[in-house]
């Protein structure tokens, strides 16, 4: 405000006195005004003084979930990390859209966009990112019957049918923008994952995924595949307010600080390991047998699980491996049933006809909860890959195989650990000093990643549902 202003206001000249007390006003005001708006973002330091951080996120496969009850998700553990890693509380706010993130930055009520979102020039306009923290690129994604589609060029006709707002939007405008002749078919607010289930289903032709996105997603859809991509290489980043530059160069300090000390390579192997690992007739065979033979023995599952506190699907991932879900299965070394039982295993838990499903069952699950109790292991991750192991090739063998893992100077009771020994009981070099003696130690490993991978695709494929549609 200029001085002839404040005549105007004041009607009349005023004193010195007046005009250099309005003038600091005048000052202070104008300092005063900026600071307010400048501040109202979420910077660290409110962060830091508040005591807890609010991440926007997406409820997804990819981003945040609940499973039994507890969070989940690739961008939840990478957040609760980082939230550990400022020493303040975790909250979650869900959005449907990056149209609706945006603004809850801007008005401060989250701290940052951690989402899966991919770095785009567009969206670079409305926020900063941090440094990328997982290279992705798009794919086209089209049915396993539709091998003509192998790149962009042969989109010529076609609809490709993605999320409206998605960087698959962006990119794809920006084809049409090239030169390229085909269809765009956008929809609101339907997951990635939706739009692959379609393909697999026959419903649309062609959707877009990132890679990472894709590779899981085949658990799932085994019907649908990944065809070429339809960009370069691009990252995936947090968004921070523009102004917010402290939190933005924390976290960037906190995505380096992990990925050198292994934490980063922890949370992704959680979610994304063994990707590449994919038999589509047996991931097709599992999908139907989830259907039409899981609903005769979900019950005896559930029961036995229960009893023993384990978690169903993990139970059912385990027979599935063991026998296909064939209550008549018999192997080469005559073990027998869907657990696949050795009869003196049986005899020792009282069974006392080892085809019978619910004998079968409540025996197998009690023989992986005596393995579970003998080995005691305070991580439960651990513990349990190693009952699965014991159960595979006996406890002897792992024994043998931790005894070794003490020479090397290896953790004994980390599952990664026997994962490096175990291999090496193949050899005379290694087993003539071992109690139990030579060992096929490449085989739990097998079973337990192929155990796993069930696991997965169970507890996100609602099988429980499926097999009750399946059993009515």
């Amino acid at each position: 405000m200029s001085r002839p202003a404040i005549y105007k206001i004041l009607g009349e000249k005023p004193s010195f006195q007046l005009t250099l007390i309005l003038s600091w006003v005048v000052l202070i005001l104008y300092l005063i005004f900026p600071v307010v708006n400048e501040y109202k973002f979420m910077t660290l330091h409110k962060v830091l003084k508040s005591g807890e951080i609010t991440v926007i996120t997406r409820n997804s496969p990819h981003c945040y979930y609940t499973y039994r009850d507890q969070p989940t998700g690739f961008e939840y553990d990478l957040a609760k990390a980082f939230a550990d890693y400022l020493g303040v509380e975790l909250v979650i706010k869900i959005a449907d859209s990056w149209e609706e993130m945006v603004p809850t930055l801007r008005d401060g009520t989250a701290a940052i966009i951690a989402a899966g979102m991919t770095i785009t020039p567009k969206r670079q306009t409305q926020v900063a990112f941090s440094d990328g923290y997982l290279e992705i690129q798009q794919h086209l994604i089209v049915h396993r019957n539709n091998g003509g589609i192998k790149e962009v060029q042969d989109l010529s006709g076609k609809a490709v049918h993605v999320r409206r707002g998605s960087s698959y939007h962006e990119r794809l405008e920006a084809l049409q923008e090239q030169g390229y002749e085909f269809g765009l078919q956008l929809h609101d607010e339907v997951p990635t994952e939706d739009l692959i289930q379609k393909v697999a289903d026959g419903d649309i032709d062609i959707t877009v995924a990132d890679n990472n996105i894709a590779l899981l997603n085949r658990r799932y859809f085994p019907g649908a595949i990944i065809a070429g991509p339809i960009n370069d290489k691009e990252n995936l980043g947090w968004a921070v307010n523009a102004k917010a530059c402290q939190l933005l160069e924390s976290i960037n300090t906190f995505f380096d600080a992990i990925k050198k000390n292994g934490r980063f390579e922890k949370i992704y192997d959680k979610y994304y390991a063994d990707l590449d690992d994919f038999d589509y007739v047996d991931l097709r065979k599992f999908h139907r047998r989830l259907k039409t033979r899981l609903p005769s023995f979900s019950p005896f599952i559930k029961a036995a699980a229960e009893k023993h506190n384990f978690d169903w699907r993990l139970i059912a991932a385990q027979i599935y491996q063991e026998s296909h879900l064939n209550p008549n299965a018999r192997s080469f070394s005559g073990a027998k049933g869907l657990m696949q039982l050795l009869p003196r295993t049986a005899r020792s838990l009282g069974v006392q006809d080892i085809y019978d499903p619910l004998e079968n069952i409540g025996a197998g699950v009690q023989h992986l909860k005596n393995l579970y109790d003998y080995f005691e292991i305070e991580e439960e991750n651990d513990r349990m890959y190693i009952a699965l192991a014991a159960y595979n090739i006996g406890q002897g063998h792992i024994r043998d195989a931790q005894k070794l893992a003490r020479q090397m100077n290896l953790d004994p009771n980390k599952w990664v650990s026997l994962t490096k020994t175990l291999p090496l009981l193949r050899y005379k070099k290694y087993y003539k000093n071992s109690e139990y003696g030579y060992c096929q130690g490449t085989e739990p490993l097998k079973y337990i990643k192929q155990i796993m991978i069930y696991y997965d695709i169970l507890k996100r494929q609602g099988a429980e549902s499926a097999a009750a549609q399946a059993s009515s």
